[in-house]
């Protein structure tokens, strides 16, 4: 764990990013706010409290029978994923010093400085239970400490009845760090054996869902960018085993003209460019985020006449030029229940009216889409949901809706694994115009 900043004042710092979560804020938004310095830890208390956020306030509620502030809840549940953190690594900070530390960072933030006692009692009770004295037993932690809405459960276990708490149990892990070798500069091979030569080490990932994957590499400890061997001159890039599928299954070929319809923060942009030299349309909505493919591109060294990034609606033709496309990725706005080990805020940002409506700006995407396709074009429709409803519901509504719309080979629904998030993936050919 990085300790870059003293870990009161990180404690404080993830107990107010946790608050703003349960505002209603995107943490990568509350994150992007800090200091570079700040950022390593802060990020990682403050996932970790939310990923360990169902027992941590078992705790908190035998503890103290009347809730406390929210200020002082939150701080708690930072301090308590402290204790609950599985330190194999033995990187863990020792029961003292959390305790010493979260009663300092009371200290720090006025409407915390009154609950010191509070604290300080609740905290050593946690850690006789979690870290108990030599030849007592240790505590069984809950078998699903991630913090899901009842509605969310509910459709997992009317999906997944059998995988349910497992698909809930890898989500409450850490993600691990996997990379896509830009195989314009390097092998697989040949990017392994620059990580080995500076000590660290990598697995390939071989294959997912039956697709052969080329360019992915696991790390055994996941290690800043900075370290990573010509990372800012584009040798390599961090991207989860399941999304470098995308690219692989739409397979672009030279001269191409393709459309990545939401394109933002361009990491599957850049992964078609370095399959094929084609011309590219990165489209996005968002012109926060617009910024960063470009970013991704300068430093990936993908940049040619070729390539145009655009701010324009997927689900409105008002940005198109009138050329049809070859081949369209269509990776659609959605919950991102997939992506939940990376992002532990989700499912608390997330209410179920908002699948409804998601379902409807996809299906407007995926109509606008298939205009500008050309006659036996393709188009990859992508989420990282794993709610049938954005996914392989929204493939039978979409292949009825249109004659000239056939089904190919795709892995349809990926469940979240130890090396990828849950992603579905149906590819369509346009029969015809």
């Amino acid at each position: 764990m990085p300790h870059s900043l003293p870990l009161s004042e990180a404690i404080t710092i993830a107990a107010q990013a946790v608050g703003e979560v349960m505002s209603g804020r995107s943490l990568t938004e509350v994150l992007d706010e800090l200091e570079s310095h700040e950022r390593p830890i802060v990020q990682s208390l403050s996932f970790d409290a939310l990923r360990k956020w169902v027992r941590s306030h078992e705790f908190i509620k035998e503890l103290i029978p009347k809730n406390p502030p929210p200020e002082v809840d939150h701080l708690l549940s930072v301090a308590i994923a402290l204790f609950l953190n599985e330190n194999a690594d033995g990187k863990g900070y020792a029961a003292h010093t959390i305790v010493d530390q979260a009663v300092s960072a009371c200290d720090n933030y006025d409407k915390t400085m009154y609950a010191k006692g509070l604290v300080n009692a609740v905290l050593r009770k946690v850690s006789l239970v979690v870290q108990p004295p030599e030849g007592e037993t240790r505590f069984a932690p809950d078998p699903v400490p991630m913090f899901v809405p009842p509605w969310w459960r509910a459709n997992l276990k009317r999906h997944y009845s059998k995988t349910w708490q497992s698909i809930l149990f890898a989500q409450a892990k850490r993600a691990p760090l996997i990379l896509r070798v830009n195989q314009k500069q390097y092998s697989r091979d040949q990017y392994q054996s620059l990580l080995s030569e500076i000590g660290i080490t990598s697995t390939p990932i071989e294959e997912l869902a039956g697709v052969k994957l080329a360019a992915a590499l696991l790390l055994s400890n996941p290690v800043p960018v900075s370290e990573l061997p010509g990372f800012y001159t584009g040798a390599v890039s961090v991207q989860d085993a399941g999304a470098q599928l995308a690219a692989i299954l739409l397979s672009p070929q030279p001269g191409e003209r393709v459309l990545d319809a939401c394109a933002a923060p361009g990491g599957k942009t850049a992964h078609l460019l370095e399959l094929a030299h084609c011309e590219m349309v990165a489209l996005e909505l968002d012109g926060d985020r617009l910024s960063k493919i470009g970013g991704n591109l300068d430093r990936l060294r993908l940049h040619s006449d070729k390539v145009q990034v655009l701010r324009g609606d997927a689900s409105k033709a008002s940005w198109w030029d009138g050329r049809p496309f070859d081949k369209i990725l269509l990776d659609a706005p959605c919950s991102a229940s997939g992506i939940v080990a990376r992002h532990p805020d989700i499912p608390f940002l997330r209410r179920e009216a908002d699948i409804k409506s998601l379902q409807q700006k996809q299906r407007g995407i995926l109509e606008q889409a298939w205009k500008i396709l050309k006659p036996e074009g393709l188009m990859l429709y992508v989420t990282c949901s794993i709610f049938p409803e954005e996914g392989e519901e929204q493939a039978i509504w979409f292949v009825a809706q249109h004659s000239n719309a056939v089904r190919l080979g795709a892995p349809g629904q990926i469940l979240p694994t130890d090396v990828s998030d849950g992603f579905y993936y149906a590819l369509f050919k346009k029969n015809g115009p």
